[in-house]
């Protein structure tokens, strides 16, 4: 079977500017993959070209086999109806609670009973730990609390891929946990495909099943695989390097 998601000679770039060239990866099925790297490296650019919100300069984005890159506006509306986003910082509207959040992306997408979508939020609030907080607001919660009512919303409409877009940032190491946990239990309770976007260590060494470094100093994918693996056992120093957080690595084995 093809790959849920696959890029092919992928390049990146602002104008004349190349972010990242001849990026080559999969992700399969129901996997958690993690794009890593240093600030400015450009995962953030990766994530916007997956989800449709820039073009390549060059190459192409799959989806089960499919061109997204070339299909017609038509066509990739089909494509994106798949997709949950949750940008930095959850993207909930400040001057709406959390369950007019969720409420508006469900009719939007078509017109159910006011009791059937009351029912829907308070389900995709209980997924993330939030039962019963329809009626705050995002100014009303924690950090964490934001996070998990973001993810939420990008499950609003029962995706067949996630993204997560620095999901764990700015928050303390329980809470970044706690959202670890989330995510594990999303993928193995809804059976999503989730692509996260990520430089927190805890996170990629918990929750990864593969990561793509991308190199700011080469402009190219510096290594792609399990974490773990390459922590230990990659041939590029600067991801032994990033993976071991500045601490001398030890040679690949």
């Amino acid at each position: 079977m093809p790959a849920k998601i696959s890029a092919h000679d992928l390049t990146m770039a602002y104008g004349p500017v190349v972010i990242m060239r001849d990026l080559e990866f999969e992700v399969k099925d129901k996997e958690i993959f993690v794009i890593m790297g240093g600030s400015g490296c450009g995962k953030s650019t990766l994530l916007r070209h997956l989800v449709g919100l820039m073009e390549p300069a060059k190459g192409r984005i799959l989806y089960d086999g499919q061109d997204f890159t070339a299909a017609s506006s038509e066509e990739r509306a089909g494509f994106i109806k798949r997709f949950g986003v949750m940008y930095q910082w959850g993207a909930l509207w400040s001057s709406l609670t959390l369950g007019e959040n969720i409420a508006m992306l469900i009719e939007e997408a078509g017109k159910l009973p006011p009791k059937t979508v009351r029912d829907l939020v308070a389900y995709k609030l209980s997924l993330v730990g939030l039962a019963g907080y329809e009626d705050y607001y995002p100014a009303q919660l924690s950090g964490g609390m934001k996070k998990r009512a973001g993810i939420a919303r990008a499950m609003a409409l029962d995706p067949d891929i996630l993204f997560l877009d620095e999901p764990s940032g700015g928050l303390d190491p329980l809470s970044a946990k706690r959202l670890d946990d989330l995510i594990l239990r999303l993928r193995d309770s809804q059976g999503c495909t989730i692509v996260i976007v990520t430089h927190e260590l805890a996170s990629i060494f918990g929750i990864a099943d593969t990561a793509l470094f991308l190199d700011p100093v080469t402009h190219m994918q510096g290594a792609l695989g399990n974490p773990k693996h390459l922590r230990e056992h990659s041939d590029n120093p600067a991801v032994r390097l990033f993976l071991n957080r500045g601490l001398a690595p030890n040679p690949p084995s």
